[in-house]
């Protein structure tokens, strides 16, 4: 399959089962202003992108929120057991956005897009919802650009500061995407 557009991303995501599933167990939380983002929607591209019939392992599946009354790590960690408790072979991660800008040592966060578009990479800026009527709603913050032509880049917010631009390069280095998807080019920003 081509993907150009957004809306070939959304057929994407619409056409795999198990991703409609996981969003749908995500929805049943009601969030607020939730989202499964990161590698959830930047694998699906690129294992796409790399012809792979299987799609690639992720180390965990991202669901963001943000609720500025339940700032609790607690609360997280018991939407994490309720959605274990519906599929326990997914590796559930559930961040309440509206408190992990102290987590992240950065100003606060507005919105769960606000902190999507804060993310360290342009291709990893990315994330889905389902909208009442269970339509797929994607944003892409940064573009997607850079996921269809496989860069990896840092967003604007990592590229104003050195500490954040470090911050980037090890994580790049630490996750060895290339290893995985080797038609990947990143970026590495002088310092």
């Amino acid at each position: 399959m081509k993907i150009k557009t957004e809306k070939d991303i959304i057929r994407l995501i619409e056409n795999d089962e198990w991703m409609m599933n996981v969003l749908q167990m995500a929805k049943s939380l009601e969030l607020p202003d939730w989202w499964i983002c990161a590698g959830f929607v930047r694998s699906k591209i690129w294992d796409t992108l790399h012809d792979y019939e299987t799609k690639t392992a992720m180390p965990d599946v991202d669901v963001i929120y943000y609720d500025s009354l339940h700032q609790d790590e607690i609360y997280e960690q018991s939407l994490e057991t309720k959605l274990m408790n519906m599929d326990a072979t997914i590796p559930w991660s559930v961040k309440n956005q509206a408190r992990m800008h102290v987590v992240n040592n950065m100003p606060p966060y507005s919105s769960s897009v606000n902190a999507i578009s804060k993310f360290p990479e342009t291709a990893t800026a990315l994330g889905v919802t389902l909208d009442e009527l269970n339509n797929i709603i994607l944003t892409a913050p940064c573009g997607i650009g850079d996921v269809l032509s496989l860069q990896v880049r840092p967003t604007a917010h990592f590229l104003e500061s050195k500490e954040r631009l470090h911050m980037y390069k090890n994580r790049v280095i630490k996750k060895n995407w290339q290893s995985k998807w080797p038609n990947i080019t990143i970026t590495y920003p002088e310092i």
